[in-house]
């Protein structure tokens, strides 16, 4: 005899379904700093094509990949000349960690100080945890310690680095921080992504992946705040900024070799295939169409997509996959443009540009980035009122 209450896992299953419907964390701001050497694309193809170890007649035949990435602009922590040097682990993480503090903090204090998007400063002494995210230099104790005492940040504060998650790690700490308020929906948390590509460059790496590399990378360093929906801080926020709704994580199984580092006597090497746009149609296919099923949406319920732009040929897949126009992920490309693609910095940059366009209130979105494991991360957004 069926019983008529319901059993103990419903319940449960239940009341986590509608606390997840109820729980909205804000993304109220985002800061990001500038590196210091800014590289036209001409510029760096004609630089590499000089110092790229590969015969003349096999460089012709692969530069065209400039002209084809959608990059126009760069900028690097080192100058060009740091590039035609051969360096050592030690000195590249050296720079790694001395420009990663100077460059966060610059970051941080934009985000916490941003008049467009605060009545008020947000105090250092508010956050309440720290998501750190990198995969492109190393550091014990992490990153995020050194920022915390640099700044008046509170000493129980939870720190949570993220290493390792490349392009996807933006998103991820989007996703992790989301997490955490929703277990504790009165915080406040930073968020800070830190990707100094142009320090893994190898000038005497020969495979096609470095070369493709060269093309594509660029460093960025970004920071975004969310608050919890119970945070006395949300009435700092003075303009409408994207709620997440939601979060899904897909990990690809026996697929490692996609994308990653190589580590290498002198520092790290790029893992690059080129089946990564054809995943894009079949693996991430499979996870955008799930997660659109759960939230009971279509493509067309949303007005645009916050996609991370692991190159032109990615973001062309994207628009095949969910059947929209270049329009719809207008900013993908201008920050491939401006900047290339800044590993996990990336989709922050692009979110950053959204909130700056006025999106109205009510209107959705998708934040999506694809990284090493090979992996998937996806938020749902929605504009508050």
């Amino acid at each position: 005899m069926e019983s008529f209450f319901p059993s103990s896992s419903q319940t449960q299953t239940n009341t986590k379904k509608k606390r997840r419907c109820q729980f909205m964390s804000y993304i109220a701001s985002i800061g990001t700093s500038q590196p210091e050497f800014n590289m036209k694309q001409t510029e760096v193809k004609d630089f590499i094509k000089n110092i790229f170890p590969r015969p003349e007649k096999e460089l012709d035949r692969l530069m065209p990949v400039f002209e084809n990435a959608h990059v126009a602009n760069r900028q690097f922590v080192v100058s060009k000349a740091w590039f035609s040097e051969q360096h050592s682990f030690v000195e590249r993480n050296r720079i790694y960690q001395e420009k990663t503090l100077q460059h966060s903090l610059e970051a941080i204090d934009k985000c916490l100080s941003s008049k467009e998007n605060f009545h008020d400063p947000i105090p250092y002494e508010a956050i309440d945890s720290f998501v750190f995210v990198s995969s492109t230099g190393i550091s014990t104790p992490s990153m995020d310690a050194h920022i915390v005492n640099k700044r008046s940040f509170r000493d129980d504060i939870t720190r949570i680095p993220l290493w390792g998650l490349g392009c996807a790690g933006g998103a991820s700490g989007l996703a992790r921080g989301h997490e955490w308020l929703e277990a504790n929906n009165s915080g406040v948390t930073l968020i800070v992504c830190a990707e100094l590509c142009s320090l893994t460059f190898q000038k005497d790496d020969e495979r096609k992946s470095n070369f493709i590399g060269s093309a594509l990378f660029g460093d960025g360093i970004s920071a975004a705040l969310m608050i919890g929906d119970k945070s006395e801080y949300r009435h700092h926020i003075r303009q409408p900024v994207p709620k997440v709704k939601a979060v899904s994580s897909r990990l690809k199984k026996q697929s490692l070799d996609v994308m990653g580092w190589e580590i290498a006597p002198h520092g790290f090497e790029v893992i690059f295939a080129k089946s990564i746009p054809r995943l894009v149609e079949t693996f991430w296919k499979e996870h955008v169409d799930d997660f659109m099923e759960k939230q009971g949406t279509i493509s067309t319920d949303y007005g645009f997509f916050i996609a991370h732009p692991g190159g032109k040929k990615v973001l062309n897949a994207i628009e095949k996959v969910l059947d929209v126009s270049e329009d719809s992920l207008q900013f993908s490309y201008q920050v491939l443009h401006d900047h290339g693609n800044m590993s996990s910095c990336t989709v922050l940059y692009i979110l950053k540009e959204w909130m700056k366009n006025g999106v109205e209130p009510g209107e959705k979105s998708i934040v999506s980035a694809l990284g090493p494991g090979f992996s998937s991360e996806l938020l749902e957004v929605e504009w508050s009122g």
